[in-house]
């Protein structure tokens, strides 16, 4: 791994400290993760495989990023402030998640260069994927199921929020 792959990967990770704190679900927090696995995909995609069982392994990890994404949103903890805006916060659960799917990813990647690369070779020869491009597209397939789902299930949770009950004051006694 080079070292763009190192930031980029630690980016990805790092992430998950914004979604610690509870903040409001702006417009902003639910893009920039977006915004950031789609520049690493435009670094490293240079097409989708389409021979041997690439789909199938596109599909598998698709659906792995599919579950960690609705795992990450349904940990969340949500709830309306006094202004009626929904806020977010990641519990540990939506967290640790997070950090399975980004840094599994690059666990991967680190794992192939050093000595685990011959095994997905012949993993890959024995079940016809048709090499290094489809994993990679694969891998970022996967990120960005897990980003957009995640994304998607909070705005719905947001919206479906049950509104701010208004502060009752309590009329004193005998009143």
């Amino acid at each position: 791994m080079s070292t763009t792959d190192y930031v980029i990967s630690a980016v990805l990770i790092l992430l998950v400290l914004r979604q610690i704190p509870e903040r409001r679900l702006s417009l902003f927090n639910l893009i920039l993760p977006v915004a950031v696995v789609v520049a690493a995909a435009a670094y490293y995609l240079r097409g989708i495989p389409t021979g041997g069982h690439d789909l199938w392994l596109d599909g598998v990890l698709v659906l792995v990023g599919v579950a960690l994404g609705a795992g990450c949103a349904l940990a969340s903890h949500m709830r309306r402030d006094a202004e009626g805006h929904a806020l977010a916060r990641a519990g540990w659960l939506a967290a640790l998640l997070w950090v399975v799917g980004m840094g599994g990813r690059m666990a991967f990647a680190i794992a192939v260069e050093h000595g685990f690369g011959p095994t997905v070779a012949r993993f890959s020869a024995q079940n016809q994927i048709t090499g290094s491009e489809a994993w990679v597209a694969a891998l970022v397939l996967m990120a960005l199921a897990q980003v957009l789902v995640r994304v998607a299930l909070l705005r719905l949770r947001g919206r479906l929020l049950p509104a701010p009950q208004p502060a009752r004051s309590r009329a004193p006694a005998g009143a």
